[in-house]
């Protein structure tokens, strides 16, 4: 059999697995001159008003005989001839119409009519800010472009496009600056987004599963956020971002364990406040990741360490309790991050109201039961509030599980094995990378001029420097002599 009929053979092949699908229709349009036309596509992905008035209209005023003729009289873009089986269910299944003369005929004119079905663009939900703007991404990739577009229009903004899933066949861009982002960091997302095998990817978490340095770790490597602003900021510092068709989040790397508690909104207030609310949200989740920890090593192992006054409330509050302080913890962790998880499938307004009812019910409850002591109780209470100061959802959820290693280990050697597991992460983090540059940078390595916008952010005047990890093409966002103050005119005057 020659390679034509081989062809032949498999563009008939894959109509006919079309029509075993009932939304795949043929239609018959009759022209001018009496003449015949087959058109096949699925109309649950066709607009059937553009169908008509791009396509059927125009084939029924005029006589046409040759495809060259259908392109001439048809007034859409991308009009493309099909010849091969492959490009024919690929088109279909991207809401195309095929146009043949023949029903027998093993080619045709594609036509794409795409039905757009999208969501609105709205108010970030994750991300939410009091201050700055409200659009956030939604799950059309052409619109989320758009949103990225017009905060860069520069010809430097380069989109390289992909399709990611054997079976799902997912677009994928990837976006960076190419005048300021590492060709490096460019090149090794392109290549680990090319090196996924898999057959579906239908959201960008799949992606940041596959791309990211340690899939074994609990740390996330890579910023996911549904903020088209901050994507555009990142990429002007000189990072590469990815969006993927389908998902309204934008995937942003390299990136450091310090940008997980800086949330957007920082930037949009005063640098002061900014620097105190980071300084918060990090003593927030050292609260929250030892201070349950603590409670049981220290009533456990170390009675000694709590001063005399506080050491009879913490008596009187265990008087008539039955089980060890761990089993305490436990107890009431595990209720919290039941409440959470019930909060969050639920209906908004029921999760709600679950959280807070359930939470109050069970809590008084527990303590008058004497099942777990008041003090225990106000230091769960306070460690699950301080994990939700985390502006980057992913981080909490770290926070929310690391938790319980360090509860196990206050059990067996109290304050030693708190430190010993406080050694075992702070080592994981040092070796620890985002698509090959350092996590935990600018502590390690030292970064003094990355100092900037890390644990506090300094004047927007002295973030002359892109960060030096990124090791970008371009160092400086503005001349550091320019960013000096100059007198208003009427200083001048007086």
């Amino acid at each position: 059999m020659s390679q034509k009929q081989s062809q032949n053979k498999h563009f008939q092949k894959v109509l006919d697995l079309c029509f075993h699908s009932d939304d795949f229709v043929s239609e018959t349009v009759e022209s001018l001159g009496n003449n015949q036309y087959y058109l096949n596509f699925y109309d649950s992905l066709v607009d059937l008003n553009t169908l008509n008035e791009h396509v059927i209209g125009p084939l029924q005023k005029h006589d046409v005989s040759t495809l060259d003729d259908l392109k001439r009289i048809i007034s859409l873009k991308e009009l493309t001839v099909v010849t091969t089986g492959d490009e024919l269910e690929e088109g279909l299944n991207r809401g195309k119409v095929l146009i043949r003369f023949d029903h027998s005929t093993p080619y045709g004119l594609l036509v794409p009519i795409k039905n757009l079905e999208n969501r609105e663009v709205s108010i970030p939900e994750v991300e939410y800010s009091v201050i700055g703007p409200k659009e956030g991404l939604v799950e059309d990739l052409a619109i989320n472009l758009n949103l990225i577009r017009k905060r860069l229009p520069v010809s430097t903004l380069c989109i390289k496009k992909m399709k990611v899933g054997s079976i799902s066949q997912t677009e994928v861009a990837v976006l960076y600056l190419s005048d300021i982002a590492n060709d490096e960091n460019v090149n090794t997302m392109i290549q680990r987004i090319k090196d996924i095998d898999y057959d579906e990817i239908s959201d960008s978490s799949y992606i940041n599963q596959f791309i990211e340095d340690n899939s074994n770790s609990p740390f996330p490597q890579l910023i996911d956020t549904e903020r088209p602003d901050r994507v555009a900021a990142q990429l002007i510092e000189g990072k590469v971002a990815v969006l993927v068709a389908g998902s309204p989040s934008a995937i942003t790397a390299p990136t450091t364990l310090i940008e997980f508690f800086s949330a957007f909104e920082d930037y949009f207030i005063p640098w002061h406040l900014a620097s105190a609310f980071r300084m918060i949200r990090l003593f927030a989740v050292l609260f929250s990741v030892f201070s349950t920890p603590l409670y049981v090593a220290v009533i456990t192992y170390h009675t000694e360490l709590i001063p005399q006054d506080l050491l009879a409330t913490l008596i009187l509050s265990r008087s008539i309790i039955p089980f060890p302080p761990i089993i305490e913890a436990i107890f009431l962790e595990l209720t919290i991050e039941l409440l959470r998880e019930a909060g969050a499938r639920l209906p908004t307004k029921v999760g709600q109201t679950i959280g807070i009812v359930g939470g109050i019910v069970i809590g008084t409850a527990a303590v008058e039961a004497g099942l777990t002591s008041n003090v225990l109780l106000i230091i769960v209470a306070l460690a699950a509030l301080a994990s939700f100061t985390t502006p980057i959802y992913r981080i909490g959820n770290t926070i929310r599980l690391i938790r319980f290693p360090f509860l196990l280990m206050a059990q067996l050697w109290g304050l030693l094995g708190i430190s010993l597991l406080g050694t075992f992460f702070l080592v994981h983090l040092i070796t620890l990378k985002s698509i090959g540059r350092p996590y935990l940078e600018p502590i390690y390595p030292f970064r003094f001029k990355d100092l900037r916008d890390s644990f506090f952010r300094l004047p927007f005047k002295f973030q002359y420097d892109r960060p030096v990890a990124l090791q970008t093409k371009k160092k400086k966002r503005f001349s550091k002599h320019e960013s000096k103050k100059t007198a208003d005119i009427d200083d001048h005057i007086h």
